[in-house]
């Protein structure tokens, strides 16, 4: 009688099938799960995919993988990360956020850990070509007094803690639930809770860490200092219900700037990922309803900033860097972006050269790049932005588009620093220079 249940299991379990859903599939895909999964819910936040699994056409099971949950004491003890590398590779963690199995589990057994099974077995690919970027690590959080969590620990999962109970309502807030759940964590690739918590990455994630902001590196005394400087501003705005002073408003705005922000929308993203401390610190007022501190919306950044002398902001912002960390300005690296939603009247995006420093990351300069022109003209205005005589000794490097006679005058004769750039053959005659007085070292195929 055994061996009679073992075949037929064994047949369907092959012949399922996992697949992502399609764009016109959402809306059957949301009922299931409100009605069905015990949250009632299909809503979830920020990057995911969405998963069927299927036996001859029929719809078996449904699964959400998205972005890891902000804090979870359990997870950061587990890989004992800092809190800079968490704010910074956090991105390569996901939440399966929903699992749902349609039929009674009792018709197909072992049904949830092959459906598991078979979209870890894609999951890093399909992220990588619908967000750009890989994935190493999966969490998953169980309410063991409905679930004991056999599907997961038969996938290679490891329980390793549970939660305090709470839960997000909003960006900063959290309630209590009184359900805590067991934490669950699996590897994606070798290795994975080591290399996130690493000083030194792989190649590909540490080139995908370079293009990560946050968190803020300045300490709350340094905050402090920056407010002084914009309380010298005096505050056009009248009227009663001013939520944010313009003093802490222009504080955040440079410390976005610093942290690479280039927009409105952009400010008021990373300034909700300073700290409490830090928000206090800049002189943030308490929001009465949630006893928090709260960073200023992009429409606040959008009406403050409109109304302020940029050139003064500028001066008062490059001398507060110099009075501050004097070495931010010691080795700088110049290279350009694109905005996102900022079409010019040609229909391209704004672009924008930048100049940050290397140890801190912070962005120091920027310059917006003319329309119908590239990067090379915008170095010189970009490099004059900073204090005079502040580049003096410092190191400045950029790719091969800078590699020019007149950048590198420019450079070494009246900022006195030194320079590297890269180099590709693209100018007849300086490959083939360097090729005679540098050792074999210095190049790369």
């Amino acid at each position: 009688m055994t061996k009679a249940k073992t075949a037929p299991e064994t047949d369907y379990l092959s012949q399922v099938s996992v697949r992502l859903l399609q764009p016109r599939e959402r809306e059957r895909f949301d009922a299931l799960l409100e009605r069905q999964h015990y949250l009632h819910s299909a809503r979830v936040g920020g990057q995911s995919v969405r998963y069927v699994a299927e036996l001859q056409g029929e719809w078996l099971a449904l699964l959400v993988f998205s972005g890891a949950a902000p804090h979870t004491k359990a997870r950061e003890v587990k890989i004992g990360w800092m809190p800079r590398q968490r704010a910074r590779r956090l991105c390569w963690v996901v939440n399966n956020s929903r699992f749902l199995i349609l039929p009674e589990r009792q018709r197909y057994p072992n049904l949830a850990s092959r459906v598991l099974a078979l979209c870890l077995q894609r999951l890093n690919s399909d992220w990588q070509a619908q967000w750009g970027h890989p994935v190493i690590l999966v969490e998953s959080y169980v309410d063991e007094s409905q679930y004991r969590g056999t599907c997961y620990r038969a996938c290679g999962f490891e329980a390793v803690g549970l939660t305090a109970g709470y839960g997000r309502s909003s960006r900063d807030y959290y309630q209590e639930h009184g359900r805590p759940k067991q934490l669950y964590l699996r590897e994606l690739r070798p290795r994975a809770l080591r290399i996130l918590r690493q000083g030194r990455l792989p190649a590909d994630l540490a080139e995908q860490e370079d293009k990560i902001s946050g968190p803020c590196p300045l300490r709350a005394t340094h905050l402090g200092s920056l407010l002084q400087v914009f309380e010298q501003f005096k505050d056009p705005r009248r009227g009663h219900g001013l939520r944010h002073r313009q003093a802490f408003v222009l504080a955040c705005a440079a410390v976005a700037m610093l942290m690479g922000a280039g927009g409105y929308e952009a400010f008021e993203d990373e300034c909700g990922k300073l700290t409490q401390r830090q928000l206090r610190a800049l002189g943030c007022r308490k929001d009465p309803k949630t006893d928090r501190y709260r960073p200023p919306s992009d429409s606040t950044f959008f009406r403050v900033l409109n109304r302020l002398d940029a050139a003064q902001f500028d001066l008062r912002m490059g001398q507060w860097m110099m009075a501050q960390e004097i070495s931010i300005l010691q080795r700088l690296a110049v290279d350009g972006k694109c905005l996102r939603g900022s079409a010019r009247t040609d229909g391209k995006p704004l672009q924008l050269l930048s100049a940050v420093g290397h140890r801190l990351r912070l962005t120091v300069a920027q310059e917006p790049i003319e329309e119908k022109s590239n990067e090379i003209p915008a170095l010189q205005p970009l490099l004059r932005k900073l204090p005079k005589g502040a580049l003096e000794g410092s190191l400045i490097t950029a790719d091969a588009l800078h590699c020019q006679q007149e950048s590198s005058q420019f450079v070494t004769q009246e900022l006195g620093a030194d320079y590297l750039w890269g180099l590709k053959g693209n100018q007849s005659g300086i490959l083939e220079r360097a090729q005679i007085k540098l050792p074999k070292e210095f190049f790369f195929p």
